[in-house]
């Protein structure tokens, strides 16, 4: 029997990775993320991530972001699903499709077949999206930013924007979390949505 995945998404400072740390020990279920969970992953991340990478091309950033989503899956994503496992991942293909897609404005259906590739068509049951103001997220991330979270305010605009059109063409399959106020707070609010969620679909 196949497994479920949740995955946390939203934009940089949201408060995701610690939501997802959060639920994962609360219901008692593993914790993975992307991009950088396995070994390749993480030289593929320190490329992604250095600031003195201002060269790396769009689409080149975006064919390592599915590479790493390869091995992610390989390794341990379908493996879990397939031992019949709930598992929990900060960020899955919807970052693609934020970032890459509508932040870098390549071909969203381009994209869409590349991760479907490269997953074997696994998609989250259920994706959990931190909404926050990109103030407030800026505030957050302080003077230490790499080289996508540099990126400049109209690029993470596009990248809000693009996760919230995803979350309102599927609500069934997307929770939106307002992630401003307290870690508390948020996750009074994670907990109480995803419970819901999960009550609707045993």
């Amino acid at each position: 029997m196949r497994g479920r995945l949740i995955a946390f998404e939203g934009a940089d400072a949201s408060g995701k990775s610690t939501q997802a740390r959060r639920l994962a020990a609360r219901l008692g279920v593993p914790l993975t993320f992307q991009f950088g969970a396995t070994d390749i992953g993480g030289s593929i991340r320190r490329i992604l991530l250095d600031p003195e990478h201002r060269e790396l091309d769009d689409r080149a950033e975006a064919l390592l972001v599915v590479a790493d989503k390869a091995q992610h899956v390989a390794e341990i994503v379908g493996p879990a699903l397939e031992r019949g496992e709930t598992i929990i991942s900060d960020r899955f293909t919807a970052s693609s499709l934020a970032y890459q897609g509508y932040g870098r404005g390549l071909d969203l259906q381009v994209l869409e077949d590349m991760m479907r590739f490269a997953t074997h068509g696994i998609e989250p049951d259920l994706t959990v999206l931190l909404d926050v103001d990109l103030a407030v997220a800026r505030q957050r991330l302080g003077d230490q930013i790499d080289r996508i979270e540099g990126a400049g305010a109209e690029f993470h605009q596009r990248v809000r924007q693009g996760y919230l059109e995803m979350a309102a063409e599927a609500p069934d399959h997307w929770l939106v979390i307002h992630a401003g106020g307290t870690v508390e707070e948020v996750a009074a609010r994670v907990d109480a949505a995803v419970d819901d969620w999960l009550a609707r679909h045993p």
